[in-house]
This record gives C-alpha cells, structure tokens and sequence, in this order.
C-alpha cells in the first residue's frame, strides 16, 4: 500500500507536535509517562509565584504549582493546585507558604508536621505568610528609603536657590565677594607671615616683655614685698579714735550751722536780718569816716593852742582812699 505525501506530512507533523509537549513539559518538570497526585494551598497573597514553579521539602522538588485560581469572586484567597510528582508522605499537620528569593523564581515550601496521618490525594494544606529575604530587606530599608526620598527634596530645594544665587542678577555680587575674600585673604596672610606679620610683632613684643619681666623679678618681688609691709602697717593703725573725733567734730559743726539758720544768737540774727545787716553796715562806714576826719583834721576835735588856731577845713563826707592817710 502506497502511503501519500498528504499522510506523510501528517503523521510527521502529529509527531512533532508530540515531542514538542513532551519537551516542553519536561522542561517544566512535568512527566507525563509517571502518575501524579494533586494537593491544594490556599493563600491570600501570591506574591511573584506563578505556575509550574516549583514545590519543596527540605530543599528538595517534591512537584510544581499546577494552577492557580481564585477561590471565589470575592478574591478571599486564591487556590494553589500542586501537582506532587514524587510520591512522598506529607503530615496533615503540615503547612505550606510562598518563599521569594533574592535570585530566582519564587517557589512553595512545605513544612513538615509531626503528625502520624499524611494528606491524600484532593487534601488542602495549610498556610502561613512566610517573610522572606525580600520582604525582610523592604522593612529594613523602608525607613532608609524614607530618609533618601527626604534628602532628596531637601537637595531639590538646595539646587533651587543654587539657582537662584548663581541668576545673572547675582553674579556680580558673588564676584565681588569672592574679590572681597580674596582680600581679607591676603590681609590673613599678612597678618599670619611668619617674619613681617602683625601677630609675628606681637608674639616678639610679647617674648621681650616676659623675658623683662623674668629679669626684673627681684625688683617686682620687692614692690610687692613694699606693699605688702606698708598695707600691715596701715591695718596696725588705730584709726578707730580719730574717725570717732572726727565724727565728733562734724556734729558740732553742724550744731553751729543749725544755730545759725535758726535766728538764735547774734550770729544768727545778723545773717538772717537784712536790716540789721544795713545798719551794722552804716555804722561801720560812719565810723570808718569819723576815724579818717579825725586823723585828718585832729584841731577840729581838739581846742588847744599847743596846735595854733582852729583847723576850719570842711568835714570829710566819705572814707579817704586807704594809699592817702599816712
């Protein structure tokens, strides 16, 4: 029987397409030659776990991960269907999570229970929420993240007013003040030169004056050594009786003055009567003037013929200048 070339490209197109499931299921870790059972996990957050990834105990691949579905329209959880290609006893006190590795594809682990009773085929296992390295390394450098998103908009704002200082308008400011620097720069470094610098000078006067004052210590101790014996001799002192006359002395004046302000005593009323003070004034004057008529015209006074006749000069009205009477 001849076969056609209709039928032959059919049966070697059907073989192909076989061997590439098969190879493409053993890629997956699936064997489709070997019996399997299905367990199942429920789970609230899948992570990056995906089918056909892989299941362990132990470190060891016990199957893949199926399907995965929702377990109702409310998303409640979601239905893990492990396919278990070795045939293993899981504990039914065993429980399953998702691990998320830094490298790698996320996978399931179970952990072994203690339990004597295994899971069936059509079990469910039970689940934990697994922290991984991830999400370890996210709590850890969430904070981190935090500070860096803060320095950040700090560093933004410091790049704003970078700006806006180095504007047009202010760079001839920054020009001149970087000049101004410059300059009290320079004056510094005069300032600071080791051989002509003003803080040189001083620190030379400085020298000179403490090696004066280590040459003239004698002289220094001796002063003080003065001073010393002359504020002993003044606490010797009995100043205390001289202080106490003196106190005495200045209540006495005080007394007078009180004397006098009060209109008591001669004393007083003349200081304090104007008109007394007149009176005595005139009388003074009148007989400062008797005095001088006297001495000039003593005949006029005295009647006696020892001095010749009457002197009929006129009587003195004022007092004569003091430089006249001889």
């Amino acid at each position: 029987m001849k076969v056609s070339n209709e039928t032959k490209v059919g049966i070697i197109t059907i073989s192909a397409l076989t061997i590439l499931i098969l190879g493409f299921n053993f890629l997956k870790g699936k064997d489709l030659f070997k019996k399997s059972s299905k367990i199942y996990a429920v789970f609230t957050d899948l992570g990056s776990l995906s089918k056909s990834n892989e299941v362990k105990i132990n470190g060891y691949v016990i199957g893949s991960v199926f399907k995965l579905e929702a377990k109702d329209k409310d998303m409640t959880g979601i239905v893990a269907t492990i396919n278990l290609s070795q045939d293993v006893n899981i504990p039914v006190d065993s429980k399953a999570m998702i691990s998320s590795p830094l490298v790698g594809a996320s996978y399931i682990v179970i952990e072994k229970g203690s339990s004597k009773e295994f899971l069936k085929p059509g079990d469910t296992l039970t689940t934990r929420v697994d922290v991984g390295i991830l999400d370890d390394v996210k709590a850890q450098l969430t904070p981190t993240l935090t500070k860096v998103r803060s320095t950040l908009d700090t560093l933004d704002q410091v790049m704003g007013n970078v700006n806006k200082l180095l504007s047009a308008n202010n760079q001839d400011a920054i020009a001149q003040t970087l000049a101004n620097l410059n300059q009290a720069s320079s004056h510094l470094n005069g300032l600071l030169n080791p051989t002509t610098g003003s803080l040189a000078q001083t620190l030379k006067n400085t020298e000179e004056l403490t090696a004066s004052l280590k040459k003239n210590t004698d002289d220094i101790n001796a002063t003080v050594g003065n001073a010393k014996k002359a504020s002993e001799k003044l606490a010797a002192l009995e100043l205390q009786p001289t202080i106490d006359e003196l106190n005495g002395t200045i209540k006495q004046f005080k007394g007078i003055l009180t004397k006098i302000e009060s209109k008591d005593g001669t004393l007083g009323a003349l200081v304090n009567d104007r008109k007394l003070y007149d009176n005595l004034s005139n009388a003074v004057l009148s007989m400062e003037v008797l005095l001088d008529d006297l001495r000039t015209h003593p005949k006029r006074y005295v009647n006696l013929s020892i001095f010749g006749r009457k002197d009929k000069g006129g009587a003195l009205t004022s007092p004569l200048p003091k430089d006249t009477v001889k």
